[in-house]
């Protein structure tokens, strides 16, 4: 009995399904020298005592104190990592002066690795103190800052994807910022998957490479092509931008004749480890490519409200059988929150069920049965977010990986609305995902491993 290398014992919150959450009261969690959930034991079962007893009081025991609850680590599926530095300035520009005025010079200083280094280090604790134990990263086209980036992550305990941004186009890029050309691009690209590739070796909870075109329009025909041949020798993930804007949908338009789903697919770059955040604009067509082709959705609720002229029409997409998780898409969401993006995917699905335009009769207001639940909420922010990544992430299962959030509701500085100690568990967990900051999360653990506490 003495074999698991740690032991929880308390109540968790997890998903089952979109809407189903299963709620653990009093289940003890054991966790083996790997990092993984070996067994889980109900009060009621068996050697829940026998377990008890052989590990109580041991120092690898962990019994949660009152008004404390695990939630599975969450998964932000869209993260421009350099856009940290600026997040929470210039929302109300439209995306193109954003990214020409903001964005882009900002990135561009990634070149500097001690700039570099000063704000991933900072971005990486930042998520981790928010509960983020996975996260999929768009980086910058500088190469040695990309892999920078990767071994923050690996350093400080998050399971980070990392990607090399690829823009090669002298036409649709600054001349101050992207790639030297298209072989360089390409070149570049494979020699950081390489070395993350050799990195990962080393890491636990694990660090990928991820092939990442920022998306069509910054990219030649070469360098797509070129991208979705790297992504089948390496069988890396693959991440980019689709359908996000009318701009964005339009342009892709013009240049190939058809929707960049379509387009992207031709390339190489919708397979099963591929994630497209927004997808705003994609039809039904589009929908049915991305689940014929296993391609997950990294929906943005706060980031489209600012930049994508749309609501994802999100039930749609499920009912179609897509994965899809939820994504903080830093900076044009201007959060390293999923807690604040479980709550915008609930308000952005209820407004367009609704609508918006009261000079239209309600009947005609808004698009029918397009609400989603707080517990569908909960599953894009974990269990969606790893079933779209294909790992073992996001859920308190066995044979998943020990990703938890230790969440406390009793302290004094942000003490939630919990006043009766019997209170209704499944109205805790909603209190917990509606009012958690940052002050509630004690502590975080990423396959087995503690990396975050206050």
């Amino acid at each position: 009995m003495g074999k698991y290398t740690q032991i929880f014992q308390g109540t968790a919150f997890t998903s089952d399904s979109p809407k189903k959450l299963s709620i653990l009261k009093d289940y003890l969690f054991c966790v083996n020298a790997d990092g993984m959930i070996e067994k889980i034991v109900a009060p009621k079962q068996a050697d829940y005592q026998l377990l008890l007893d052989t590990y109580k009081g041991q120092e690898n025991f962990h019994r949660l104190a009152e008004g404390q609850y695990l939630l599975p680590g969450f998964v932000d599926l869209h993260v421009h990592a350099p856009q940290w530095a600026q997040s929470g300035t210039a929302q109300d520009l439209p995306l193109y002066d954003w990214l020409n005025e903001y964005t882009f010079p900002l990135e561009a200083k990634y070149s500097d690795l001690t700039f570099a280094k000063k704000v991933y280090e900072d971005l990486v604790d930042t998520l981790l103190s928010n509960g983020t134990t996975t996260a999929l990263y768009f980086a910058t086209v500088h190469k040695e800052a990309s892999i920078l980036l990767a071994e923050i992550c690996a350093q400080k305990g998050q399971r980070g994807l990392v990607g090399k941004v690829v823009m090669d186009d002298a036409e649709q890029n600054p001349s101050y910022y992207r790639d030297q050309d298209t072989k360089t691009a390409l070149i570049n690209t494979e020699e950081f998957i390489l070395a993350v590739k050799e990195l990962a070796q080393t890491v636990k909870q694990g660090v990928y490479p991820v092939v990442t075109p920022r998306f069509i329009p910054s990219c030649t025909d070469e360098a797509l092509k070129g991208l979705g041949e790297l992504a089948l020798k390496y069988d890396t993930h693959i991440q980019s931008h689709c359908s996000e804007s009318d701009w964005a949908h339009h342009y892709v338009q013009e240049r190939f004749h058809k929707h960049d789903a379509f387009a992207l697919n031709d390339f190489g770059l919708l397979t099963d480890k591929s994630v497209m955040a927004h997808c705003n604009f994609l039809d039904d067509n589009d929908a049915s490519l991305f689940a014929r082709t296993g391609t997950a959705i990294a929906h943005c609720p706060l980031s489209n409200a600012y930049f994508a002229n749309s609501v994802l029409p999100l039930s749609r997409f499920m009912a179609k059988g897509i994965d899809i998780g939820l994504g903080t898409d830093i900076s044009a969401g201007a959060t390293p929150s999923l807690y604040d993006n479980v709550k915008q995917a609930v308000v952005s699905s209820r407004m367009l069920e609704d609508g918006v335009d009261t000079a239209l009769p309600a009947e005609e207001r808004g698009v029918p049965n397009s609400r989603i639940t707080i517990n569908e909420a909960f599953y894009l922010a974990t269990a969606g977010g790893g079933d779209s990544l294909n790992l073992p992430v996001g859920q308190i299962q066995e044979n998943y990986t020990w990703d938890v959030q230790i969440i406390d509701t009793k302290v004094s500085t942000a003490k939630l609305p919990i006043f009766d100690d019997n209170e209704d568990l499944y109205d805790v967990f909603q209190k917990l995902i509606y009012n958690v900051r940052p002050e509630n999360i004690r502590e975080v653990w990423v396959q087995g491993e503690k990396v975050h506490s206050r």
